[in-house]
């Protein structure tokens, strides 16, 4: 009894499920290195597979980050670069001004064969400066003598410059910002002071190009007549005088395109962040098919005018967020989450990290993101591409419909021993009475070894094998798991409950041959003997072969096996050949069959054995066709 209990233990126990779990878990995150993502926590990756949001930033992960400027507004005249460099305006002082502002405000290198490091929008300004004929040598000249760096907040950065006995403070940055401290512009060498009426010669063509998709940066200097002290600072960035604008066009990326595409089929809203003028990024988000009306954008500053409850209530009728702060994306993740949204946000910033965080996951960029946003973050994606997120999300999906399948393959087989183990211990009367069995102490179908041998080898390897299932064609046509949707669902629990009463009676069914084998010759108790262990060899192979086949009744709910490339996995095809070569040594070699208590089987009985293993694909494979086996599925 103390022998048949821990049996009973040891098959209610899928000791593998945690073992195959974790590895399944840790070869989706190699796969996903290849998909250019590194993931830091295990438990991130089935997470993926689940999401509903990607809030992406514009720049460089939707974009290719390669901006190049491709319009110049100066002396309230807008050209292009290339018709810039044929006109008369080449010489003029505004221009010079403009191009000073956008090389000597910058943080750019400039390297051997002026070769540029640095930031593209800062690069691309550099390097209109070089088209235009501006010799690097000159700014190189020019020494920076201090600074107010970028920040998010202002959208401005400003440097300070000695030039001859001057100082010249430098200012580039968002138009409306830039306009909204300055106190006149210049034209022609004029300036005029009534920047209040100018403003809307200037915001028309701000707005006209960022119709085009283009970017648009402000520039203004201040002379001042001594070094400023750092009280003075604080205000420097006041009484700008306006000297012109850039567009820069930044193209999005082809593969984003077919990435934003795919998470509409897939059931997942992609909403962008971005600090660019609202104009720009409806423009840049119609083309990727982010958003189709203008009603789907909203400003930071209207966030700002919103209460959190508004937000969430709102959230869903919003696809790109224009001009934000990064304190702004912690809002947004938390209302779409108060939807009960599975939220994954980009981010490279150190202002990012909280909207990492707050993020269920949270991805950093691994080439232009800063070590406090990649620490924050739960991936991190290698090539700051927006394509890359939903790959991961793809890659999360299939890990975690083979985690499923691993689940129903190790509770099947497991109920199905239990099955056996229980309907023999209550039947053990009626055995004895139909087959003439004197001695019922030893009619029992399974030996402990056999449990633990079942368990620990046939179980194991194809379980670990269904990690490398590749996904099914449609698992991005299909909507994301539900978000606190259990594994257990109405359709999981019917098929790993009729799948292992399936294995359990074809396993019994194989120990009452084994019992009624007739033509053994010898004493009574001899014949009872032979007649037991046949019927416990049946049975162990039985239990033991078809669970290998069953195998490959799990990898498609709904599809029959023959229309699943059965062969399309070879380390599944691998573990279930070494398992069964394994059984057959067993049931094979003398010594091993004296350990197993494993008789020989006359032909017959292999026969027997052999259709009985093979059922289980019949039998589901009828349920299949008449719709039963997933007729209980709810998404």
């Amino acid at each position: 009894m103390f022998m048949t209990a821990v049996s009973l233990a040891v098959a209610a126990i899928p000791e593998g499920l945690v073992a195959v779990s974790t590895i399944v878990l840790a070869i989706g995150v190699q796969r996903m290195v290849k998909r250019n993502a590194i993931v830091k926590k295990l438990p991130a990756v089935e997470t993926l597979g689940s999401a509903t949001v990607i809030c992406s930033d514009k720049t460089g992960t939707l974009t290719q980050n390669r901006m190049t400027v491709k319009k110049v507004f100066v002396n309230n005249k807008l050209y292009n670069l290339e018709e810039i460099e044929k006109s008369e305006e080449i010489n003029s002082e505004e221009l010079k001004q403009l191009v000073f502002t956008s090389m000597l405000c910058n943080d750019t290198k400039v390297g051997k064969d002026n070769e540029l490091t640095g930031d593209p929008t800062e690069t691309a300004l550099v390097d209109m400066g070089f088209n235009l004929g501006f010799n690097p040598a000159t700014f190189e000249q020019i020494k920076r003598v201090e600074e107010i760096p970028f920040d998010s907040e202002r959208k401005l950065m400003t440097t300070i410059h000695k030039i001859g006995d001057k100082y010249i403070a430098y200012t580039k940055g968002g138009m409306d910002e830039l306009l909204d401290r300055a106190k006149g512009y210049v034209i022609n060498g004029k300036i005029y002071e009534d920047i209040d009426v100018y403003r809307k010669l200037v915001e028309e063509q701000n707005i006209g190009m960022a119709k085009n998709a283009l970017r648009v940066l402000a520039m203004g200097y201040k002379e001042l007549d001594h070094m400023p002290t750092k009280e003075e600072m604080e205000n420097l960035e006041k009484d700008i005088i306006y000297v012109g604008m850039v567009g820069m066009i930044d193209p999005p990326r082809e593969e984003a395109k077919v990435a934003v595409a795919k998470c509409k089929t897939a059931g997942i809203k992609t909403v962008m962040i971005t600090g660019d003028h609202k104009i720009t990024a409806i423009a840049i988000a119609k083309e990727l098919g982010i958003l189709e009306s203008d009603e789907e954008a909203v400003t930071g500053q209207e966030l700002e005018n919103m209460s959190d409850e508004e937000l969430t209530k709102n959230i869903r009728n919003y696809s790109v967020y224009a001009r934000v702060s990064p304190e702004h994306k912690v809002r947004i993740v938390k209302a779409w989450q108060k939807q009960g949204e599975i939220v994954a946000m980009t981010g490279d910033g150190v202002n990012d990290a909280p909207a990492l965080k707050t993020a269920n996951i949270g991805c950093a960029m691994g080439m232009v993101g800063t070590d406090v946003a990649k620490e924050a973050a739960d991936v991190i994606l290698t090539d700051d591409n927006f394509a890359t997120v939903v790959s991961a999300v793809e890659e999360g999906r299939r890990i975690y419909d083979n985690i499923l399948k691993a689940i129903q393959y190790l509770l099947s087989s497991n109920v199905g021993e239990i099955i056996v183990l229980f309907v023999a211990i209550l039947a053990t009367p009626l055995f004895a009475r139909w087959f003439g069995i004197t001695n019922i102490s030893a009619l029992e179908p399974l030996l402990p070894i056999h449990i633990l041998w079942i368990n620990l080898v046939t179980d194991a390897l194809p379980a670990l094998a269904l990690a490398y299932d590749p996904a099914s064609k449609d698992i991005m046509n299909r909507k994301p798991t539900k978000p606190g949707k259990g594994i257990f669902t109405k359709g999981m629990t019917f098929r790993i409950i009729y799948q292992g009463i399936m294995i359990g009676f074809l396993t019994l069914i194989a120990f009452c041959i084994g019992l009624s084998t007739s033509g053994i010759e010898g004493t009574p108790e001899y014949v009872e003997h032979v007649k037991i262990e046949i019927g416990q060899t049946m049975a162990f192979a039985v239990l033991a072969l078809s669970q290998l086949v069953h195998v490959f009744n799990v990898r498609d709910n709904k599809k029959s096996v023959l229309k699943t490339k059965p062969f399309n996995n070879k380390t599944l095809l691998a573990a279930i050949l070494v398992s069964a070569l394994l059984m057959i040594v067993i049931l094979v070699v003398p010594a091993l069959r004296s350990i197993f208590s494993i008789w020989k089987l006359p032909i017959t009985n292999i026969l027997e054995v052999i259709i009985l293993v093979f059922s289980p694909l019949i039998i589901v494979e009828i349920f299949k066709l008449l719709r039963i086996n997933s007729t209980k599925e709810e998404n």
